[in-house]
């Protein structure tokens, strides 16, 4: 659990890391009109944390609570992704993380196996979602680097 928690609080200098010079043009290229751009990849990931968050709090606070996802399409194409404030949104998914730290340092063995049940019936432990949300950032750096690399190739680099 402790590996997962380091890697946790370790997401916002990833993601930071990730996209470490680029430019404007690099950070809006889309590798196909169906795929986002890393732009919208960091606002898609600062809203999952703040949902999630969310979800993880209910999980050790209440007592088997009901667990909602969102639409990640609906919410990207709906809520205007391109003209928001990626800076604004790497802060919140920031203040997120450092807001469930001191929770997660002094977390018991007995509060990981808390449960959570989404609407489907599917249940998750704590420590299962919180692993999902490392896993989350995971994949999406790889996104992200699966985009910087079709944009070089866009640009004969």
């Amino acid at each position: 659990m402790e590996d997962i928690i380091k890697e946790y609080a370790s997401g916002y200098e990833m993601l930071r890391e990730a996209i470490e010079g680029l430019t404007e043009e690099g950070l809006r290229y889309k590798p196909a009109p169906d795929k986002w751009s890393i732009h919208q990849i960091l606002i898609h990931v600062a809203d999952s944390e703040m949902s999630s968050t969310s979800r993880l709090k209910k999980v050790l606070a209440e007592d088997e609570p009901t667990l909602i996802s969102f639409d990640q399409d609906a919410w990207a194409n709906n809520l205007g992704y391109d003209l928001l404030d990626r800076e604004q949104y790497l802060l919140l998914f920031k203040l997120l993380r450092l807001s469930m730290q001191t929770i997660l340092d002094n977390l018991t063995s007995e509060q990981t196996e808390r449960v959570g049940v989404y609407v489907d019936q599917a249940r998750f432990n704590f420590k299962q979602l919180l692993v999902f949300r490392v896993e989350h950032v995971r994949g999406h750096l790889a996104q992200i680097e699966r985009v910087k690399k079709a944009y070089r190739e866009s640009q004969g680099s």
